[in-house]
């Protein structure tokens, strides 16, 4: 199997209807403005009218002015865009926290659909649907052997609440095909990856975007983390690309002290509206971490920037990605939406971190490489910063705009392993793939086991680690894993963990060895 289509594999393994939308999609309020249609035609309108009625062949003239509209919002900055119909709604679904469906986890493996595991508490799962079936049929349409498009197979799956489909799934264990009936109903898409402790007194808690349902996840989890003891608390939003701005004002609102300030924003007209912090807040006085990456952007941005400005807690990780600018979001009638950038957004201390964009989105989407390029990723003393841009919080910590959150404690890419291409691979999504196929093919050997039972089959053996040596050199990747060893083979058991016993467990494994997570323990420490 070739490694292009292993990527597209793990594209498709993603939540069913999930998509991350991370970067220029990101950072958006909740407003909407409808568009109507006005009598009063413009230049662009009257020429598509020429082009329908008096052009010598026949055009698509949608196409013309969906390019037309691409354009234009293109001379304007990398974050003002168009959103298809399509495109839109999924957008739509992944922001309001959750869908219509079956609920399953999967990938398109040999052009099946192939379940990981079905959504805990979804309707898949209640029906009886258990890892590694594949779904040949849904009502009478034929799913596998069809290489269909994501867009065709998700309105085959989708449907309205409570209705019925019937699914004829294949169950390898049993080799036989079975009928489940089941209702599609709400699956909820968690933005808090997980609440969990770190030890007996830090808490930790994971937020994967801002989307409507992420303050109340957030809160949930900080009551619940507080239950357990936690007098610390570490927050991570380490490729978090952003989202609901208002979301990310109420989680921030939870950890800073009455009427200090979170955010302010600076429109076209110089109209400028500052957001405060009132005395709701449950953890207002404990230690404090925010773990950040070349990846957070915009409301990640806006968290790290009021809890550094405010001397509230650490920031720890590498600079963010520099995304300062606030979009409102405006529906066409035919269901596309265009994102456009009407203010920007400064921390307290008055800083915009927004990166320049003038020399057009390409180079600006190219950022990360020249971070390579430069050593930023490997060395603090590497990131670039602007003397021009420097301002200093109420305790007379030195911060800068221009370009990020620089982190007050750096952590490289890799600081575990050394080399960047397996940063990289461990990243990528092949473990994820890796470990469904060798779970496809030895999940007997699984079952039963609890799960101390499991870590100890898996660590006693180099049965795994050896085997994924060798499907990485079947697919042309040639690396040398053995001086990351230990690294690889925890990363190959927190994949196991994950779909074999659940996310908590991953979790349980992968954060134990996470450099970051160290440098914020000691932090925490020895603030």
């Amino acid at each position: 199997m070739k490694i292009k289509t292993i990527y597209l594999f793990f594209l498709i393994f993603l939540f069913l209807f999930i998509g991350f939308f991370l970067g220029k999609l990101a950072g958006f309020t909740e407003e909407v403005i409808n568009f109507k249609g006005n009598s009063h035609k413009n230049k662009i309108n009257k020429l598509i009218d020429f082009i329908d009625n008096e052009y010598v062949d026949s055009v698509n003239t949608d196409s013309i002015v969906n390019l037309a509209i691409d354009n234009i919002l293109q001379k304007l900055d990398p974050h003002s865009v168009y959103v298809p119909p399509m495109e839109q709604t999924e957008i739509a679904e992944s922001m309001k926290g959750d869908f219509v469906g079956i609920g399953v986890n999967f990938f398109m493996y040999n052009d099946t659909v192939a379940i990981v595991k079905p959504v805990e508490g979804g309707p898949s799962e209640k029906a009886g649907i258990i890892s590694g079936d594949r779904i040949l049929y849904a009502n009478k349409t034929k799913l596998f052997g069809r290489k269909l498009p994501n867009d065709s197979l998700y309105a085959i799956l989708k449907g309205d609440i409570g209705s019925s489909v019937n699914l004829i799934i294949y169950r390898k264990s049993l080799n036989k095909k079975l009928l489940i009936r089941l209702k599609r109903d709400v699956v909820s898409i968690k933005s808090v990856d997980i609440a969990t402790m770190l030890n007996t007194e830090t808490g930790y808690i994971k937020i994967n975007r801002f989307a409507e349902t992420t303050y109340d996840e957030f809160r949930s989890g900080l009551e619940k983390l507080k239950k357990q003891g936690a007098k610390s608390l570490v927050i991570d939003v380490r490729d978090n690309g952003g989202g609901y701005l208002e979301k990310a004002i109420e989680v921030i609102d939870e950890l800073l002290k009455d009427k200090q300030l979170i955010v302010f924003t600076k429109n076209k007209k110089g109209q400028i509206d500052k957001t405060y912090a009132t005395e709701k807040g449950i953890f207002e006085t404990g230690k404090l971490a925010i773990l950040i990456d070349e990846n957070s952007a915009s409301a990640s941005e806006i968290l790290a920037g009021a809890i550094q400005d405010n001397d509230r807690g650490t920031i720890i990780g590498r600079r963010s990605f520099g995304k300062g600018l606030v979009q409102r979001e405006m529906n066409f009638n035919d269901g596309s939406a265009v994102r456009l950038t009407v203010a920007r957004y400064y921390t307290p201390t008055g800083r915009s971190i927004q990166k320049p964009y003038v020399k057009g989105n390409d180079d600006y989407f190219e950022d990360f490489d020249k971070r390579v390029q430069s050593g930023e990723l490997y060395k603090k003393d590497s990131i670039k910063v602007d003397d021009t841009l420097k301002y200093k919080t109420k305790k007379g910590k030195i911060v800068y705009g221009g370009g990020g959150i620089v982190p007050d404690v750096f952590v490289p890419l890799g600081a575990e392993l050394g080399e960047e291409a397996i940063a990289y691979l461990l990243q990528s999504g092949l473990v994820s793939f890796f470990v469904f196929e060798q779970l496809d093919r030895h999940r007997k050997e699984f079952t039963g086991l609890s799960y101390s039972e499991f870590v100890s089959k898996m660590d006693k053996s180099d049965l795994y680690f050896n085997n994924f040596e060798r499907y990485l050199t079947k697919n042309g990747l040639t690396l040398k894993l053995r001086n990351h060893k230990a690294q690889i083979k925890r990363d190959i058991l927190a994949e196991f963990g994950n779909q074999l016993f659940g996310e908590k467990k991953y979790y349980d494994i992968i954060l134990k060895d996470d450099a970051v997570i160290k440098a914020a323990l000691k932090s925490i420490k020895n603030p």
